[in-house]
Order: structure tokens, then C-alpha cells, then sequence
């Protein structure tokens, strides 16, 4: 699938009221999902390079055109304290499943180790722990989110 294809679909999203498109051609597979203001685009490891080239990145996060000054105050409304980022890229989640309780809310004492969310990476769900002991000062990212690599999820203060 090509770039000209890639932004067709991007904007069939982006103008519509779905939130999510899948799809396969041939053994390539595209997932576009609309969270809130960003448009993330999870494509299969072939069509990777192409889209990096792309999509602009801001601060270090891709970002699609047009919301580069959403994106710039949001991380300097950051509070001070340990940032535990995103170790892959995925869909982020609060608890184990949908009726289960969270792992970490705002004010909970975390300890090294412990597990913070779920981010789902190719149908595994991978536990995110906390890397530092602290009360978790504000988680970052909405549940059932789509997070990219490196993305701040928790401050740690």
C-alpha cells in the first residue's frame, strides 16, 4: 500500500464518525484508530519505513499534520517528577480487563516494580512496571488509548 493510499484513509477517518479502520491487502495489514485529537496509525513492520518518513513527530511523537500546537502544551503542562514512558507501541490499558479493578489511580503509592497498565502489542498484553518507587502524581494517557514509543504514561513524584 502507498503513501497516496495511506493519507486517502487517514482522511476517510479523520472526516467521519468511525473511530477505527483495518485493512489487509495482500499480507500488508493497516490499522488506523481515532483517539480524542491524534490520528495513530499502526501499520504491519512492512509499510513501517514509509510512514515514519511521513508523519511529522513532535517532541519526539508522531503527530498527524495540523496538531503539532495541541501536542507542544500538553507536555509542558507536565509536572515535575520521574516520567515512566512507553516502552512499545500499542493500546494502552488501565486494568487486567474491562470490569476489573485499575492497577494505579492518582495518589496510589506505587512501589518498584509493581504493575501500572497493560499495553496490548500484537494481540500480548504486556505489563508496564514502575521503575521508581513514589506516589503516582498523574497518569498521562486515557485508557483503551493507542500510545506510541517513548510516550510519557505516568509522573512519579
Amino acid at each position: 500500500m502507498d503513501l497516496r493510499k495511506l493519507k486517502t484513509l487517514i482522511d476517510l477517518v479523520s472526516e467521519s464518525g468511525i473511530s477505527e479502520l483495518e485493512v489487509t491487502e495482500g499480507e500488508g495489514k493497516v490499522r488506523i484508530v481515532k483517539n480524542a485529537p491524534p490520528v495513530y496509525v499502526q501499520p504491519s513492520a512492512a509499510f513501517a519505513p514509509q510512514l515514519t518518513a511521513a508523519v511529522p513527530t513532535v517532541g519526539g511523537a508522531a503527530v498527524a499534520s495540523g496538531e503539532a500546537p495541541a501536542a507542544a502544551p500538553a507536555a509542558a503542562a507536565t509536572p515535575a517528577g520521574h516520567i515512566v514512558k512507553s516502552p512499545m507501541v500499542g493500546t494502552f490499558y488501565r486494568a487486567p480487563s474491562p470490569g476489573a479493578a485499575v492497577f494505579a489511580n492518582v495518589g496510589d503509592t506505587v512501589k518498584e516494580g509493581q504493575t501500572l497498565c497493560i499495553i496490548e502489542a500484537m494481540k500480548l498484553m504486556n505489563e508496564i512496571e514502575s521503575d521508581k518507587a513514589g506516589v503516582v502524581l498523574e497518569i498521562l494517557v486515557e485508557n483503551g488509548q493507542a500510545v506510541e514509543f517513548g510516550q510519557p504514561l505516568f509522573v512519579i513524584g
